[in-house]
């Protein structure tokens, strides 16, 4: 997102579950396109209310998972937040080696891209 938008839009990244690591691939497929992930953590939402971010503060939830999706409907009956659910391909587990792996992930990121660029107009550069 600050790739394609700067600072222009505030963004949290969070998701159903804390996975303490960001998968390799995805650090390798990003990384192809200047975006580095080797530093960023996954929180759960749970984490990023404990840490004292305020949902209420947020203006839209982006649920790549029918997981995230599910958790996402909930918070909104708390708080008043639009949630949007994107269908994005689950690169984990497909492929049987390497290369084959790198594209499904390339396929996921470039899905992520182009429905950024649908939702939010054309990136700043």
């Amino acid at each position: 997102m600050k790739k394609l938008y700067g600072m222009d839009i505030y963004v949290q990244s969070a998701g159903v579950m804390n996975d303490l690591e960001i998968d390799g691939f995805a650090i390798a497929v990003c990384a192809e396109i200047d975006v580095e992930l080797e530093r960023h953590r996954s929180r759960s939402f749970e984490e990023m209310q404990e840490w004292g971010d305020d949902l209420s503060g947020f203006d839209l939830i982006i649920a790549l998972s029918p997981a995230s999706q599910r958790m996402a409907l909930d918070l909104t009956r708390l708080y008043h937040l639009e949630v949007e659910y994107w269908p994005i391909m689950d690169p984990t587990g497909l492929g049987n080696n390497r290369d084959q792996k790198l594209e499904s992930y390339r396929q996921s990121r470039d899905q992520i891209r182009d429905k950024l660029v649908e939702r939010f107009g054309p990136p700043h550069s």
